[in-house]
């Protein structure tokens, strides 16, 4: 079956620890992941690289008209279109709620909860708005770029399939959670799995070395009452481990502590990452 959506835009900042669950599980249903970073410091945007998505950086406010603004400047724009921001409040099981919203049909759908008092008589104003999710067709998105930063919900056209939900507390769906949103502990372990990270590369394995070597230096006394050719291979291989082992652990950390190191650097100077 086709994916319902043509794309899915991700919006948010130094989410580096979710970034790449996010877009292969959005991959799933939509047949293009872009993500709008709004400003990250860590590795949010190489990670979106390595994985093949497209990354714009987004300076402009959150509100309906800007992101359709946003969306008709991509370089193709048809069918629909989700806009999801990642927060510390959204959760991966949040998404089948909105791709099934997106089956529906609508030329705008818009999930919001009211960061300031904009509800009057005349509706909803639009800016006032806090994003849960929207969707955009084509013909939604230019209906709602052309609306003034003062638009409501009611200067929506009639010929504009259009809903707009205020959420309250969030809906709990009993839905399947990823590995990387399980605990912060999980989130970290894909990440350095993702990012090759040298704490686990090289760390773990000098761990584990360095802690068989040791154990089996204790009981080498015990096992061989006399020299010949078996103990004395016995006794260099686990010599051989436990060094190897500190080794790997030196270099973990070294390797580790240089990174820090030249991203600092990389900072300061306003270098391109990865030059």
């Amino acid at each position: 079956m086709s994916a319902p959506l043509e794309r899915v835009v991700l919006i948010g900042r130094d989410i580096e620890l979710r970034i790449v669950s996010l877009i292969v599980r959005c991959r799933e249903v939509a047949n293009e992941v872009i993500l709008f970073d709004t400003g990250s410091n860590d590795e949010t945007v190489d990670l979106a690289h390595e994985v093949g998505c497209k990354v714009v950086h987004h300076n402009g406010d959150l509100v309906p008209q800007h992101l359709a603004k946003a969306v008709l400047s991509l370089e193709s724009f048809d069918g629909l279109t989700l806009c999801l921001p990642i927060t510390a409040r959204w959760k991966l099981s949040d998404l089948p709620l909105s791709v099934n919203r997106a089956r529906e049909g609508w030329d705008i759908h818009h999930l919001y909860r009211e960061a300031s008092s904009g509800d009057s008589g005349e509706g909803t104003l639009l800016s006032s708005t806090e994003l849960g999710h929207l969707i955009l067709s084509p013909k939604g998105a230019e209906h709602l770029a052309g609306l003034s930063e003062a638009a409501t919900t009611e200067d929506i056209a009639d010929t504009i399939r259009a809903r707009f939900v205020k959420s309250g507390v969030p809906i709990q769906l009993p839905q399947r959670q990823s590995l990387a949103t399980a605990s912060r502990f999980a989130q970290l372990f894909y990440w350095m799995l993702e990012s090759k990270h040298p704490l686990l590369l090289f760390g773990i394995p000098g761990v584990v070395l360095f802690v068989l070597g040791y154990r089996l230096s204790g009981d080498l006394a015990s096992m061989f009452t006399e020299l010949n050719s078996t103990s004395i291979g016995v006794t260099l291989i686990t010599i051989a481990m436990t060094l190897i082992g500190l080794f790997a652990m030196m270099v973990a950390l070294i390797l580790y502590i240089m990174g820090k190191q030249v991203a600092r650097i990389q900072n300061q100077y306003n270098w391109p990452k990865g030059s």
